[in-house]
């Protein structure tokens, strides 16, 4: 059987969701649930089998609770990014959709945010831009350095909030 592709696998909105719940933490199937109010459980459960199909999603544990088997997930073995060979194979229809899908994804994350915004939270939220200036050696160099500045900010600890940082490249034309 061939290999699923990745991005066939996480260009989906409702995975993409997933996959940023579990991205730093073990969540049970009722967590995702609460997480994901706005999906059914069976759209839920279809999803999380996908992930785990392709690698991206593994089970750490599993309890009985009322006869029935409550999962714990997290990130799976299999990397969730998309290599080169990934987005050539999109073409340009495959990556606009693949970048909407991302944008959907952020523009939920800020609804859900301002819904019930706690006002000292927004201190914690923003959004900025900037031009770069950059070849391929550049660029392996500053992804990088930016996985090694970031690393001493993915564990969580007292006083601490959860926050995404999203990094989107655009070349100009």
């Amino acid at each position: 059987m061939a290999e699923i592709r990745i991005l066939d696998v996480v260009g989906h909105p409702v995975r993409l969701r997933i996959l940023h719940e579990v991205a730093d933490r073990e969540r049970t199937t009722a967590q995702l649930r609460e997480a994901l109010p706005d999906v059914t459980p069976a759209t839920l459960y279809r999803h999380v089998g996908a992930l785990l199909d392709a690698g991206v999603l593994t089970v750490v544990a599993e309890r009985k609770v009322r006869g029935a088997t409550e999962r714990t997930l997290a990130a799976g073995p299999r990397d969730a990014h998309a290599d080169l060979a990934d987005l050539e194979a999109l073409g340009a229809g495959g990556l606009r959709q693949i970048f909407l899908t991302l944008l959907a994804h952020l523009s939920g994350q800020m609804d859900r945010f301002l819904q019930g915004a706690d006002p000292d939270l927004l201190r914690l939220s923003g959004a900025s831009q900037t031009v770069l200036h950059v070849d391929l050696d550049d660029l392996a160099a500053l992804q990088q350095e930016m996985s090694a500045l970031l690393t001493r900010y993915r564990e969580p600890g007292p006083d601490k909030h959860r926050v995404t940082l999203t990094s989107v490249l655009v070349p100009d034309p």
